[in-house]
């Protein structure tokens, strides 16, 4: 009996894979993962390699995360009306192709920063019409409505294991053959996503024969998302987060090789340890049955993140630095991975792709306004001490949603008697039917 409990929590766990098109998506996008991630610690050790500047370390992030900023909400409205299928081909290719001219400028030794700042510019503007299109198009492949909930989680747990493999990986092989080659397999691993998104058989695509303008879409989904206290919330714990916790990674090429005395494999153990935390958090997640109870959980995470990075800062021990990634890995990604399945939860089948963008905004865009503002703070005060900052600033931002936790859920607890979710144990999320916001917010 025991055994088979425990056969049905793992098959529960990944029950997601059951649904064709989402494996082909979920094994396509994995192999591209662990590419994209050499290629970011391939950067970031060029560039503080090439430059010895924290400062510029920072620029990098910010030029390739501002765009998200500007342009993630036009790019949700691209997601909600148009076929999403065929600008992930678009986007996937483009992002091939600037993968494939960085990788050949290092590889001549031709390399300088205003190249890489501006290859990070055009990767960032495809990002933000990739990810806002990536996070609505799930929904579509998984074939039982409520399954999404665990694609979501899913989807952190494959991201977060490239995260572990990818930075270790590419730690090897920039002390052995350079940065060049791990931009270079980057750009190769492009090839299984494309192929993987030319074999889904998905329903013909349907445009909407009342179609509003660009400039009233976009408003009608800033006024949805805002309008609604719970999602407004979530939005703007997802942007604290990113303000004040992403830079983190910005400084690691710092910690790695200046106060851990360390080169670009301490960097892959860092990235690697925060992803092995992230990928422990993910699969917490997907093991979840129901979404009821993640609120306490974001609390709880969010001030571990801020604990943990606070602890970090203070570390000049290579082992004890690792545990403490664990554990910014870990509440980092359940907190935000928390944020998208509330979010995926609440909102409209027909205003996803908007909300999803802001969303995407709030967590890509404003992690470069972050990077730059602690990178110059760090040049006055060094790396520690900024960093410790943002760790008390990400632990104390928790505070308001704990307070205002009980009031949200009340907002919520329509929503989720019409899911089927309360007053019974829910069994996941379901949106057969369309999602329906409280009365005056839709």
């Amino acid at each position: 009996m025991a055994e088979t409990e425990d056969s049905g929590k793992i098959g529960g766990m990944f029950r997601a894979l059951r649904s064709r098109n989402y494996r082909i998506f979920f094994m396509g996008q994995g192999v591209s993962l662990i590419g994209t991630w050499m290629q970011q610690i391939a950067i970031s050790w060029l560039v503080y390699r090439l430059t010895d500047s924290v400062f510029l370390l920072g620029a990098v992030t910010f030029a390739n995360q501002i765009p998200s900023f500007l342009l993630g909400p036009f790019a949700g409205v691209l997601a909600d009306k148009f076929n999403r299928h065929h600008v992930l081909l678009v986007t996937q290719f483009l992002s091939m192709l600037q993968a494939g001219t960085l990788a050949t400028l290092v590889l001549t030794g031709t390399v300088q920063v205003w190249h890489v700042m501006t290859l990070m510019v055009v990767l960032g503007t495809i990002n933000a019409f990739d990810v806002a299109t990536r996070q609505a198009f799930v929904v579509q492949l998984v074939d039982k409505r409520e399954d999404v909930s665990n694609a979501i989680a899913l989807n952190s747990s494959m991201f977060n294991m490239a995260r572990l493999v990818g930075p270790s990986v590419a730690g090897v092989l920039i002390a052995w053959v350079g940065e060049g080659v791990c931009i270079l397999i980057n750009a190769v691993s492009y090839l299984a996503v494309l192929a993987s998104l030319l074999t889904l058989r998905l329903n013909p695509f349907v445009r909407e024969k009342r179609q509003e303008n660009m400039w009233s879409s976009l408003r009608q989904g800033f006024t949805y998302a805002f309008g609604f206290p719970p999602i407004r919330t979530l939005i703007l714990i997802v942007g604290l987060i990113s303000l004040f916790g992403m830079p983190f990674s910005v400084m690691l090429p710092v910690f790695a090789r200046d106060i851990l005395h360390g080169g670009a494999n301490t960097l892959g153990y860092l990235m690697g340890a925060s992803g092995l935390g992230a990928l422990s958090g993910a699969l917490f997640l997907a093991q979840r049955k129901s979404v009821l109870g993640l609120g306490k959980v974001i609390v709880f995470t969010m001030a571990l993140f801020g604990t943990a990075l606070i602890a970090f800062s203070f570390s000049t021990i290579l082992w004890l630095s690792l545990v403490l990634m664990l554990f910014t890995g870990f509440g980092m990604i359940v907190t935000m991975a928390s944020c998208n399945t509330l979010l995926q939860t609440l909102v409209d089948d027909d205003k996803r792709g908007r909300v999803m963008s802001l969303y995407a905004t709030a967590f890509m865009g404003m992690a470069p306004l972050g990077s730059i503002l602690a990178s110059s703070v760090a040049e006055q005060i060094g790396v520690a001490y900024t960093l410790l900052g943002c760790g008390f600033l990400c632990a104390v931002s928790v505070i308001p949603f704990a307070w205002n936790l009980k009031r949200l859920r009340l907002m919520v607890q329509p929503i989720y008697e019409r899911l089927g979710i309360l007053p019974e144990i829910a069994t996941g999320l379901r949106t057969a039917t369309k999602l329906t916001a409280p009365p005056g917010k839709r």
